[in-house]
């Protein structure tokens, strides 16, 4: 990951602290592919995607969430939730532009 990377990821993770979460994990990775950021919302697993994407030729941040990264984002949580039978879980996804975050909770509202 590159320097702008982890400081976006780093915002990320301050951000979900100030909001009452506490992160569980940071670049959780699996034969599925990698999450980001894994939180605890109460009783609920937060699996949070940051996507930063600059210049914006290519589209923003948002349009890099694609349903191919969505589905491998799903396979790596379910990986992880062999854990925890029991538990409940969310998709939240940050697109992050300079210092400006948009944090979509429940993104996939799976």
């Amino acid at each position: 990951m590159n320097a702008e990377g982890a400081r976006a990821e780093d915002l990320c993770a301050r951000l979900l602290r100030n909001a009452g979460l506490q992160i569980v994990e940071r670049n959780w990775r699996c034969r599925m592919g990698e999450i980001d950021l894994i939180a605890a919302d109460g009783a609920t697993l937060v699996f949070a995607e940051v996507r930063m994407r600059s210049p914006t030729r290519f589209g923003g941040a948002g349009e890099s969430v694609t349903s191919a990264k969505r589905r491998r984002l799903i396979a790596a949580a379910r990986l992880y939730l062999y854990r925890y039978p029991e538990a409940s879980c969310r998709f939240d996804v940050f697109l992050v532009d300079g210092d400006n975050v948009q944090w979509i909770r429940d993104a996939f509202g799976e």
